[in-house]
This record gives C-alpha cells, structure tokens and sequence, in this order.
C-alpha cells in the first residue's frame, strides 16, 4: 500500500464521518465542525490521489491550497450568521421547515 493511498482512505474516512455529522447533528456549530472535517477530507484525498509512481502532482496541491483558504472564509461567514441566528431567536438550530406555513409570493 502506497503512502498516496493510505492518506485517500483516511481522507475517506475524515469524508465519511463528517457528512454523518452534517447530517445527524441539530446543533448549527456542531454542523459547521462537521462541514469542515468533511472539507479536510476531500482536502487529503486531493493530496493522495494527487501522487503517482513516487512523484507528486502540483495541481492537486494548488487546489488544496485555495481550498483552504475558501474552507476557512467560508467558515468565518457561517460563524458570523450563526451568532446572528443565536441573538436573534436564542438558538443555535436552524427552523424547521413546516409545510402548513404560508407563503407570500410577492
């Protein structure tokens, strides 16, 4: 087993255990943790598959780079609208969706 390929399959792993926790946590920071587990990774897998026969491809890490810096802007806006969220209703989960409510469509 390559060094490659064992950072794609805990990069996999990292994949799976945060679209579990993007999916089953209610708790809107615990959902911002999880997307960014989920982000690292994709991250690592970019950095296994990214190395072929003992030579490391420049393309992949390129993108891994800005990936990071996007992952970690984009995490700064959620971490502002969440405290929005929490000053405006108390709470740190997102509403639910209910269909009996109404819609204004003007």
């Amino acid at each position: 087993m390559s060094v490659g390929l064992l950072y794609a399959l805990a990069g996999a792993a990292l994949f799976a255990i945060g679209l579990a926790g993007l999916l089953a946590l209610p708790h809107l920071l615990r959902k911002i943790l999880a997307f960014n587990i989920l982000g690292s990774g994709a991250f690592l897998i970019l950095v296994g598959l990214g190395q072929r026969d003992g030579s490391v491809d420049p393309v992949p890490q390129a993108m891994v780079l800005t990936g990071i810096v996007v992952a970690i802007a984009a995490t700064a806006l959620a971490l502002a609208l969440a405290r929005q969220l929490l000053e405006r209703t108390g709470r740190m989960q997102l509403p639910e969706d209910r269909p009996d409510a109404e819609t204004d469509d003007a």
